[in-house]
């Protein structure tokens, strides 16, 4: 039988839309069909499989705890407290359940918020598909976040009750959230009539009296408790999730049921090609997209168990992701580029300790994903390394490759590059200034979509349906499409490349050039582990670039070292990108999610003020920044 290109299945799900996600919506239990596939009569608004009823919870765990109530269902290891759980989809929806029952005598109900700023533990899945459950919506901060973050928050999203516990840990250092969250409540205008606390003993904390509630008395109270799932139409909210980096008021992304639940389950099939029974583990935090999407949601929703993981990759040694892999069987599992540079600091013979027999393939996404590094995890693993690029708005997948669709022919995949526009997405280049289309290869342009977005997308913003016109829908002049607020250009193949946010061009002496291409060169070198470009103003040329590197061995650092990386620069992209500086430094500034702070590493050089940095994960990062340009 003659397959299908992959270009061909791509170009059908635009042309033939809504035939095309007919299908996919069979792929999960509705209670009432839907009506209609897409209202997209109200652009930039789009409605997905209206009329139909459905739940995320029932279709992630009741309908499975029906069929396999003993198959496992939710892996959790915590190397931080030393503690490993199993819960089978029977125990997972009796947990769920216990909890469900809980928020519902708080009287929380369809519609109303519940803020959850928990660690990676156990009860903060159930708290998600318990809301998932009663028709709740459900608002993750992440856990740690400060006080002044998680107020504003707590302000935006208004919730009833917020779900919490005592302590995170992190390399075996208890991080207490009690006292943030009782003073983001201090200072938030909105103050939650309750409080439920989970206490792991790791750290004491007063009780609110009249406001904060015990879990682990509760949960007795109502253990065994039947909460039937409240059937919801497909377009009724089912969370929100705020950016990271947001400035000013925070920008909830808004989700809804339905084609939340298809676009999931579509992509475990076509996307990570996983089986039921099979094992899945993302290295994520519940408190980020790929959390909701790849930790909780779309494992379950395909009947797969889900490794929770309460660690760092290199804790106890850096072995232990893939001792996890071993001994739990782990078919899929999804990371970030950042854990394998971590990685890469140590000795690759880690990568081969364990019996990796059962792995298909390792998905990398969250930042861009450089060929050296992506080349050094594949060399060392010997599977498929899978770069996938998508942001919180989208949900899932934007640009990677999709191998597991019947009767269309694989897509190598391309290092350098996470992949090819999606099904459902309607992927273009524009012109920044003009919103000319960009059809010719190698071309450089704004990455955009066209309306509607798929499945599974942001429906709006929390509360605000101007911002969420203004900030995505007006970017382009004379074009109404969503900006995804990175520049881009695809190949003669049609692989696309990110190169870095629209906002991160700097000016060198007239000429133009991305932050995110000289960072992809001075990572070619082989001393070189990690580095971070940046624009700073000079009185000469505008800006000049400065690039700070994290080097695999720190003894190397010298001026010849950071000569030849500029030579390396000169050869591969010219003079003209070359660095005014290389600063080796032994960590770069990120947030607690591994997301690099470059303006704050631009603020410094510049002798600005960095800003709000209760998101930096360790702040000897930026001390050792400003020592440095101090010599």
């Amino acid at each position: 039988m003659t397959q299908q290109t992959y270009a061909e299945f791509h170009a059908r799900s635009l042309a033939e839309r809504d035939a095309f996600w007919a299908e996919q919506a069979r792929r999960i239990d509705w209670q009432t069909p839907p009506q209609q596939i897409c209202d997209a009569s109200n652009p930039p608004f789009a409605r997905w499989f209206v009329g139909g009823t459905t739940n995320l919870c029932h279709n992630a765990v009741d309908r499975h705890a029906a069929a396999r109530p003993d198959g496992r269902a939710l892996i959790w290891v915590s190397t931080e407290v030393g503690k490993e759980v199993v819960y089978s989809f029977a125990q997972l929806q009796a947990e769920v359940e216990a909890m469900a029952a809980i928020l519902q005598a708080q009287g929380v109900g369809q519609g109303d918020r519940v803020l959850i700023y928990m660690p990676m533990i156990p009860e903060a899945a159930f708290a998600m598909l318990a809301c998932a459950r009663i028709g709740a919506i459900h608002s993750v901060v992440f856990g740690g976040f400060a006080s002044v973050s998680l107020a504003s928050r707590i302000e935006d999203a208004a919730p009833k009750l917020v779900v919490s516990a005592d302590a995170g840990s992190r390399v075996g250092k208890v991080l207490p959230y009690k006292p943030l969250l009782d003073e983001a409540i201090s200072l938030s205008a909105h103050k939650p009539a309750g409080v439920l606390m989970v206490d792991r003993g790791l750290a004491p904390f007063a009780r609110v009296a009249g406001r904060d509630l015990d879990y682990a008395e509760l949960r007795s109270q109502h253990w065994g408790r039947r909460v039937p799932c409240v059937w919801l139409e497909s377009n009724t909210t089912s969370y929100t999730l705020y950016t990271s980096g947001t400035t000013g008021k925070p920008k909830g992304v808004q989700r809804d049921v339905g084609g939340y639940a298809v676009a999931l389950a579509t992509s475990m099939d076509y996307i990570f090609g996983g089986k039921p029974g099979e094992t899945y583990f993302s290295s994520s935090d519940i408190g980020w997209v790929v959390g909701h999407s790849y930790i909780v949601y779309g494992p379950l929703l395909q009947g797969m168990a889900t490794l929770m993981y309460e660690g760092t990759p290199v804790n106890p040694d850096a072995a232990v992701l893939w001792r996890l892999v071993e001994k739990y069987q782990v078919t899929v599992m999804f990371s970030a580029p950042t854990a394998v540079r971590v990685l890469k600091k140590h000795d690759a013979a880690l990568l081969k300790r364990h019996d990796l027999a059962s792995l298909r393939a390792l998905f990398l996404a969250g930042e861009p994903l450089d060929e050296p590094t992506a080349r050094w995890i594949a060399d060392g693993l010997g599977v498929p390394i899978i770069d996938n690029y998508w942001q919180t708005e989208t949900g899932w997948p934007l640009l990677t490759v999709a191998n597991h669709i019947p009767g269309v022919a694989p897509v190598p995949t391309r290092f350098g590059s996470p992949g090819m526009p999606m099904y459902g997405y309607d992927v273009k280049l524009l012109d920044e200034n003009s919103g000319e289309e960009l059809t010719e290869p190698d071309r450089k342009g704004v990455l955009v979509i066209g309306h509607p977005l798929p499945p599974g997308c942001l429906q709006t913003v929390w509360g605000d349906d101007a911002r969420f016109v203004n900030t995505y829908w007006k970017s382009v002049p004379g074009r109404e499409v969503y900006s995804t607020f990175d520049w881009g250009l695809r190949d003669a193949d049609g692989y696309t490349f990110i190169l870095g946010r629209t906002d991160d061009v700097i000016n060198v002496a007239g000429h133009r050039l991305g932050t995110r291409e000289i960072e992809e060169c001075i990572s070619g070198h082989a001393a070189v582990a990690e580095v971070a470009v940046v624009g700073v103003a000079d009185a000469l040329k505008g800006q000049v670039a400065i690039a700070f590197a994290v080097l695999r061995d720190p003894v190397q650092a010298s001026p010849a070292l950071e000569g030849e990386i500029m030579k390396h620069v000169d050869a591969q992209l010219g003079a003209v990108a070359r660095p005014a500086r290389v600063h080796f430094v032994t960590l770069l500034p990120k947030t607690r999610s591994g997301k690099l702070l470059r303006r704050a590493l631009q603020a410094v050089a510049e002798g600005r003020d960095p800003g709000d940095l209760t998101t930096l994960d360790d702040p000897t990062a930026l001390a050792q920044v400003k020592t440095l340009l101090q010599k």
